[in-house]
């Protein structure tokens, strides 16, 4: 009869197990280098696993591009004061990332300065 037990307690952790194991790390990010860019809300993504901020960035030389910042899930975002549209598309803010190993256009965002002067972290 145990048997039976620990083999149905395996079964259980082998297809619980799984989810777990599939989330991605961090390590696409250069956590050495801190990054810090100016522009407006294109979208604010409150998501599941992650949320996702879009802001539009012009450079030195007048180009606008698109950067692509992954925050944490809505749960402990909301537990730090975010809120749905904390941010929405138009708002001028500044971010502080850890940018893309590869050197594309996006990031691990690590505070936003809101319109109003509010520092928001994760």
């Amino acid at each position: 009869m145990r048997t039976k037990y620990v083999a149905a307690a395996g079964l259980m952790a082998a297809l619980f197990g799984g989810p777990a194991l599939a989330h991605h790390s961090f390590a696409m990010f250069d956590a050495d280098k801190t990054v810090d860019l100016t522009g407006t809300v294109k979208e604010f993504q409150w998501t599941n696993p992650h949320s996702w901020l879009q802001v539009m960035v012009t450079d030195e030389k007048g180009q606008t591009a698109e950067w692509s910042l992954e925050m944490g899930a809505p749960g402990g975002l909301a537990r730090t004061g975010w809120r749905p549209k904390t941010v929405v598309p138009g708002d001028k803010v500044t971010v502080s990332i850890h940018p893309l190993k590869d050197g594309s256009t996006g990031g691990q965002l690590l505070t936003v300065v809101l319109p109003n002067g509010t520092k928001m972290g994760e």
